[in-house]
């Protein structure tokens, strides 16, 4: 029988909300959001901003979802919405770059950690920096820079590829025990930062880094910006959806789900930063590489350092775990409806798991580990997810009519205001993102445009979608 099996309960759906989301933003994005904004306030302000406009798109996303409980997620809702074509646009971009270059940033985060705490191997500079791969007006990828990193990234991968295999249950498991590990973690550092640490709670208020702001619109760039290293830390809660048609009893699972899981990351996310900024004032922080273990080496030394990367790299493997089990959903979705290659829609027959579409995505993750440093990744990714989260947000009001008499277990806050909000600001931010990229490269400061790669990605799936029509034509 060619579906899915409904094992999942709260919990092990709570777990993958958190586990999902809690990734490596949290542990390398705020020192990057220091450096953009210059004012600990302002930091504070953008984490507790971006949650709550994550906890309005989960509303969204909880109101759908309840309503149509299927496996694939936001490609079941497209095609309700929008119809066959845009759905296949959306799975295109799931796949080539969206889920795939989310789950290679979080495995590359997790191999820099591990490396701080056993060092790697290292090519020398020269040499990684020997070959290269130019796309025009887009920038330059070089593909030996950081190998061994990368190199770790990609075993890690392939390993938790291989247990996902094994079935939906065990990925559960795993993902459970992953997130409670990393929430722990979190509890414990900010506690012995607080506890132990000699920091300086006027850190809080300071203006540590130089304001080079010459106008208000360079502040408003830097805020965007710095939005996208929280979206980046806030992003997964939508990978609920993907696995809707393995949870038991999902109007009501998954509504609750996203409340306590994204309610349990905003806390989280805020006390971290908290804990960070007492420990390392903000020009500090801004330089830092890996602030988790920063903050604590004042604390344990060296020694306290080297655990701290460990447990952020058992973290960050837990994350990467759940976004392996949820994001192969979506092409197995359009696998198993005729609108990709169908064999990757096949149930493995004995572990009952989507086995081949989670071992495309691993092969096309590798790719992307290989090509890209972890910045890249998480703006390529966080730029292409908002595009369709301003769709998805749209759509709950084509639903309405097209769905009208459908029973709905659970509504979208704040309907119709707070999605119409959404939706705008979605698209302001889309704007805003590709102007600073793109003035970013114009100026030296990036080497690549993230966004129009994203951009490249998403539309070459118009492409893919004309040869799979003339193929079935064909056919």
């Amino acid at each position: 029988m060619n579906t899915l099996e409904r094992k999942l309960g709260l919990w092990p759906a709570v777990a993958l909300v958190v586990g999902s989301i809690i990734g490596s933003s949290i542990f390398m994005k705020p020192a990057t959001m220091a450096a953009q904004l210059g004012d600990p306030m302002l930091l504070l302000f953008v984490w507790v901003f971006a949650g709550f406009v994550s906890y309005i798109g989960a509303s969204i996303n909880a109101e759908i979802g309840t309503l149509l409980p299927e496996t694939g997620g936001q490609y079941i809702y497209f095609k309700k919405m929008y119809g066959d074509r845009f759905a296949f646009i959306y799975g295109w971009a799931s796949f080539a770059v969206i889920n795939t270059a989310s789950v290679a940033a979080i495995a590359y985060v997790f191999a820099m950690y591990f490396d701080y705490a056993i060092p790697l191997p290292k090519l020398n500079l020269e040499l990684q920096h020997q070959y290269f791969i130019s796309i025009p007006f887009i920038g330059k990828f070089y593909l030996l820079e950081n190998f061994s990193i990368k190199l770790l990234a990609i075993v890690s991968i392939i390993l938790l590829t291989f247990y996902n295999h094994l079935g939906v249950v065990i990925g559960g498991r795993i993902q459970s025990w992953m997130t409670w590990i990393k929430v722990i973690l979190l509890i414990t550092m900010c506690l012995s930062i607080f506890i132990w640490g000699n920091g300086d709670t006027s850190n809080w208020t300071s203006y540590h880094v130089p304001i080079m702001f010459d106008s208000s619109w360079a502040r408003v760039l830097a805020f965007v910006g710095a939005l996208s290293g929280a979206f980046a830390a806030y992003d997964g809660w939508n990978n609920l959806g993907f696995v809707a048609g393995e949870i038991k009893d999902p109007s009501s699972t998954i509504p609750k789900a996203l409340v306590i899981g994204i309610s349990i990351c905003v806390m989280l996310y805020l006390v971290t930063n908290l804990a960070y900024i007492y420990m390392l004032p903000l020009d500090v922080m801004a330089d830092s590489k890996l602030v988790a273990k920063d903050a604590v080496l004042p604390i344990a030394g060296v020694f306290g350092g080297v655990i701290v990367a460990i447990l952020v790299a058992m973290s960050t493997l837990g994350a990467t775990n759940g976004n392996v089990l949820a994001c192969s959903r979506v092409t197995f979705s359009m696998a198993n409806q005729n609108q990709f290659i169908p064999w990757i829609g096949k149930v493995h027959t004995r572990y009952k798991s989507p086995s081949n579409a989670l071992w495309l995505h691993c092969a096309w993750t590798c790719l992307f580990v290989v090509s890209g440093s972890f910045d890249m990744l998480t703006d390529l990714f966080v730029f292409a997810t908002w595009i369709f989260y301003g769709f998805a947000a749209y759509g709950v009001f084509i639903l309405r009519k097209k769905m009208k008499d459908f029973d709905r277990p659970y509504k979208a806050i704040g309907y119709p205001y707070l999605p119409a909000l959404f939706v705008c600001f979605t698209l302001v931010y889309t704007i805003l993102t590709l102007y600073n990229d793109i003035d970013n490269y114009l100026s030296g400061k990036s080497a690549v445009i993230n966004s129009m790669l994203a951009v490249v990605i998403i539309l070459s799936g118009f492409v893919v979608l004309w040869i799979i029509n003339k193929k079935n034509k064909i056919a």
